[in-house]
């Protein structure tokens, strides 16, 4: 079974509700955020407003689109407008969910950048969002999923861009690609670092640690997302792995899920963006990419406040970030476990993600 034509998915008799301990008990919680309710599909469609940006862009089969909710983005723009166009991206579009920071004029002048907005609850319609723009915009297309302080690596990207990585992708059959989210920190007190700009925040920002990674079988039930795992096709090499909790789980005791699928082709059977980090009816591919992400970036401990007084949405994960910092305000990611990123490559050899042997034969 794949979702509706809006990305949602609606309760069915046969969908078993997560149940247990650990990742599937929090997934468990947030099982109302995913199903869709009577009249939600018509009160969004309702709600849709173009803002600005073309409304059919020109693309060809192989283009690639950004698809990207936002809401008061402005901090990230520069940034990360410059990294997917330097990957090879042709069209941007943006889900805005309430911006009034100068988002959308900073949008309105970019010529590659379409602009929509609903200011339904995100939290609410955040998958519906995505996979209805995915669709308009995407169809028989490549679409790229990624969030504001997420930026996309993957091996041979200096060499072939995005237009080899699909090439490789297609050549084989893929229509979906995974990621691994990275979590990216600096080695200072957090505090110390929330008002960078985005830019620094890239150079400063260059410490990682893997050593509380949990990894589970793709389609484990453990993982709490079986549901929507089973719909998809595994590639016949080393099956890909489902990863957890990282260390924002060892900090703050975050069960938070980093493994996405971002990159996606919207064709026949694949509902896009059925949940924040996955779509359905995809083969996944053989090769995997890094999601260097910069959660700390931009002022986050406000950030979380902000999040947390709104009830924006119910995962709780805010409110840990915020009681960790309480309890120690000079709390700091890094320790001698830390590493400074080299790269895909190196998280590659650690076991982090997985490429078939083939992929870097073809892609250089």
């Amino acid at each position: 079974m794949t979702g509706t034509d809006d990305g949602a998915q609606h309760p069915q008799e046969n969908r078993t509700r997560p149940r247990g301990n650990g990742v599937a008990a929090r997934l468990s919680g947030l099982w109302d955020r995913y199903v869709a309710l009577p009249g939600d599909r018509l009160r969004f469609s309702a709600s849709v407003r173009h803002i600005s940006g073309p409304r059919q862009p020109k693309s060809t089969p192989d283009a690639v689109t950004v698809i990207a909710l936002v809401r008061d983005g402005a901090y990230y723009l520069d940034v990360f407008l410059s990294h997917y166009r330097a990957l090879g991206v042709t069209h941007f579009v943006f889900c805005d969910t309430g911006s009034a920071d100068g988002t959308l004029a900073r949008l309105a002048a970019e010529p590659d950048v379409t602009v929509l907005q609903s200011l339904l609850p995100w939290g609410r319609f955040e998958n519906m969002f995505r996979g209805y723009a995915a669709r308009r915009f995407c169809q028989d297309r490549w679409c790229l999923f990624a969030d504001m302080d997420e930026i996309l690596e993957f091996e041979g990207q200096n060499a072939a861009g995005l237009p080899g990585l699909i090439t490789y992708l297609e050549r084989h059959g893929y229509t979906a690609m995974m990621a691994q989210m990275l979590e990216m920190f600096p080695n200072a007190p957090l505090t110390t670092v929330a008002d960078l700009s985005y830019r620094a925040v890239q150079d400063q920002f260059c410490h990682y640690d893997i050593t509380a990674v949990r990894a589970l079988p793709y389609d484990s039930k453990a993982t709490g997302l079986s549901y929507f795992l089973q719909q998809n096709e595994l590639p016949d090499t080393a099956e890909p792995k489902m990863q957890f909790d990282g260390i924002r789980g060892a900090v703050f005791g975050e069960r938070c899920c980093l493994s996405k699928h971002p990159l996606v082709h919207i064709g026949e059977g694949v509902a896009p963006a059925v949940h924040p980090h996955l779509s359905t009816g995809v083969r996944v591919a053989d090769v995997m990419a890094v999601l260097k992400h910069y959660k700390f970036a931009n002022n986050a401990l406000a950030r979380d406040r902000a999040s947390q007084s709104s009830e924006a949405i119910p995962h709780g994960e805010d409110a840990l970030r915020v009681a960790g910092f309480s309890a120690d305000p000079d709390l700091s990611l890094w320790s001698t476990a830390a590493q400074v990123y080299e790269g895909p490559a190196l998280l590659r050899a650690q076991g982090f993600v997985q490429l078939a042997p083939r992929y870097l034969k073809e892609i250089t």
